[in-house]
């Protein structure tokens, strides 16, 4: 958890914090340093939707192209998936998605609303003004980004996950990962 980048999720983790917390309240501790936890992971989703929209300028109308739904890879769980909270916070600023993940899509066509989910990454950024990356999936890790660049109108990523090398990417595309944009 400690690379979370934009957040943790899942069932477990987010619900064992809160536990601990609730714990220590009733001996009368303050539990800080979980409390900064928690209140760092909620926060961490605002700070990524504002990277995003500040890359995308003026995101009214834009499209967004997303990898990865579920909190983590090798997954379709979307218990507390930073990915639902930073999606419904772009919508309110009227962009559009366009979503893939190779096992959740099922499930958060349950939670989630207007969002056109496609059958393969590359389907998903076909003129995209930004691919934004919220699970580490290996299938993303291993495509072919110079086929995605020409399918993006600007070679727009942002990496919420720091799946490529920042090095490499910033010379070929307007890369933002990590507190860097």
């Amino acid at each position: 958890f400690l690379g979370a980048g934009i957040g943790y999720g899942g069932s477990c983790f987010p619900k064992d914090v809160k536990a601990l917390i609730h714990i220590a309240k009733r001996h009368d501790y303050k539990f800080e340093i979980l409390e900064k936890v928690e209140e760092v992971n909620k926060s961490q989703r605002q700070k990524f939707t504002d990277k995003i929209l500040r890359v995308l300028v003026n995101p009214h109308n834009k499209t967004v192209a997303v990898w990865g739904l579920a909190f983590k890879p090798k997954t379709d769980d979307m218990r507390e998936a930073p990915s639902v909270d930073i999606i419904n916070n772009l919508q309110e600023q009227k962009v559009k998605i366009r979503a893939f993940d190779p096992v959740a899509q099922e499930e958060a066509q349950k939670i989630t609303k207007n969002i056109t989910f496609c059958q393969n990454p590359y389907d998903t950024v076909k003129d995209a003004d930004a691919l934004v990356i919220f699970t580490e999936w290996d299938e993303f890790k291993q495509i072919d980004l110079t086929k995605v660049k020409k399918l993006l109108k600007e070679p727009l990523i942002v990496d919420g996950r720091n799946v490529y090398n920042p090095t490499e990417m910033k010379n070929n595309y307007h890369y933002a990962y990590g507190d860097k944009a």
